[in-house]
């Protein structure tokens, strides 16, 4: 099947608005980023190809499987779940190395692809911009490093409820409205983001699901007690503490208001 391109309406930028980063830059560098790039639907299951992540990219409609491919069977190892608006691909527009990870759209998916031919003679142009893209490519190191914090210091269960959070509050990149309670996240997928397998997962799931914190539904887990996940997530540390308090404010202040009076 032929993949359809077209170009980037400027009526996205109130909808690419709504991410933190991008929010946060100047207009002179949301406009350049729109004006030079095009849209690229791919069907389930179809991959993102090299030629449009030699740029930086975002998703804009469906869902992105992003991991590294085994070197020996060739399957995917996966790594992030992304949604809209997630961006990627600025390491590789900075040091000029390709994409260490492959995008496969898990359903009929929409993304933006910024090419690096051009976007970096403007950015050259206005180096100043620079510095908003090593911002973004900061936001991206801050949460890997917590997810390798994490996987060497927590229990299942705080990692899994912290993982579900991140899901919820789009890794801390969207607005305050951004907040979710059903989230589209196969057991499948849990599993390998958290390095255990499905079944695991799945009597982890039951657990919470039991004590009322979710539901489980096909493909999908539902959200029932934000507050019950965030007291199973383990001591904050800053970067989770600054993800709540961009999307989820209202929940952060009543978990620390419970710390406080030595609650959970």
């Amino acid at each position: 099947m032929s993949r359809r391109v077209d170009a980037t309406p400027a009526a996205l930028l109130p909808a690419l608005r709504t991410h933190v980063w991008f929010g946060a830059c100047p207009t002179a560098m949301q406009e350049a980023l729109v004006e030079r790039a095009r849209l690229i639907h791919l069907a389930a299951g179809e991959p993102l190809r090299d030629d449009a992540q030699d740029g930086l990219c975002c998703v804009i409609a469906g869902a992105l499987c992003m991991g590294s491919t085994h070197p020996e069977h060739g399957t995917q190892r996966l790594t992030w779940y992304v949604e809209p608006y997630h961006w990627f691909g600025e390491v590789s527009l900075i040091d000029r190395i390709p994409q260490g990870m492959a995008a496969v759209a898990d359903t009929d998916s929409t993304v933006m692809s910024v090419p690096r031919s051009l976007i970096e003679p403007w950015l050259d142009a206005n180096p100043v911009h620079w510095r908003d893209l090593a911002r973004l490519a900061c936001g991206q190191l801050r949460v890997v490093t917590t997810a390798l914090e994490d996987s060497a210091s927590l229990t299942l269960q705080q990692r899994l409820s912290r993982r579900l959070l991140f899901a919820a509050v789009n890794y801390g990149q969207s607005a305050k409205s951004g907040l979710r309670r059903r989230l589209r996240l196969p057991q499948d997928y849990l599993a390998q983001m958290l390095g255990v397998s499905r079944q695991t997962v799945n009597k982890a799931l039951r657990d919470l699901e039991r004590e009322q914190v979710l539901s489980l539904h096909y493909a999908e887990i539902e959200l029932l007690s934000l507050e019950g996940l965030l007291a199973r997530a383990g001591r904050l540390d800053a970067q989770l503490r600054f993800m709540l308090a961009g999307t989820a404010p209202i929940l952060l202040a009543a978990h620390n208001e419970a710390q406080a009076g030595g609650g959970t």
